[in-house]
């Protein structure tokens, strides 16, 4: 037993004598993103949804199941291409019953027909300090309609354990209707906000 115990107390020593890791964005020049593919840390991914709810409040929802990937090349950041699933089943509105209800009737999200929904991307177009935009094509309930992100690029550095991070936060809109879905118009309203926050590694 005391061979243990000093074994994890050198352990613990070593744990806490270690030199931190100088991680988080160390640039955030588009030019220094790394070339090559990164995946979505599913673990640092956040899909916020926001209605009005009879003019009263923001109604405010989220889905935790997505993926997301991307190429990218800084010698040409336009062509960069982008992909995004998220789960309808995900859906968290902070009561179990009523998010299941939501996910899986056939009036909302319908997840038992339409398992997925959908986002390729189809343009970048970079802005200054880190800003731009990503144009693409959003399918819902079977309907696809061009979709409009406003990105902000978080920059660039290392994870915890190393390798490259990055991340974005970026915002987006559509109206419900233009999808088919005009369940209980107007006191849910037919507009919806999107709120995006994500980390990517690189393969």
């Amino acid at each position: 037993m005391s061979r243990i115990f000093l074994a994890l107390a050198a352990l613990a020593l070593v744990l806490t004598t270690q030199p931190a890791v100088a991680a988080g964005p160390t640039t955030r020049d588009p030019a220094r993103l790394p070339a090559g593919d990164y995946v979505l840390d599913k673990s640092h991914a956040s899909l916020v949804a926001r209605v009005s709810h009879m003019g009263f409040s923001r109604y405010t929802l989220r889905f935790t199941k997505l993926d997301a990937g991307f190429t990218y090349d800084p010698a040409a950041p336009e062509k960069t291409r982008i992909t995004v699933a998220v789960d309808p089943t995900s859906l968290d509105t902070g009561s179990s019953s009523f998010s299941k209800a939501l996910a899986n009737g056939t009036t909302w999200l319908n997840a038992g027909a339409y398992p997925k929904i959908t986002f390729t991307s189809t343009g970048v177009t970079p802005g200054a300090d880190g800003m731009g935009q990503v144009t693409g094509d959003l399918t819902f309930l079977g309907v696809t309609r061009p979709l409009v992100m406003d990105v902000h690029w978080n920059g660039v550095g290392p994870g915890l354990f190393g390798g490259t991070r990055t991340g974005f936060s970026a915002t987006a809109h559509i109206k419900r209707s233009d999808f088919g879905n005009r369940t209980d118009l107007p006191v849910v309203g037919d507009d919806v906000d999107f709120e995006i926050e994500v980390e990517f590694y690189r393969t």
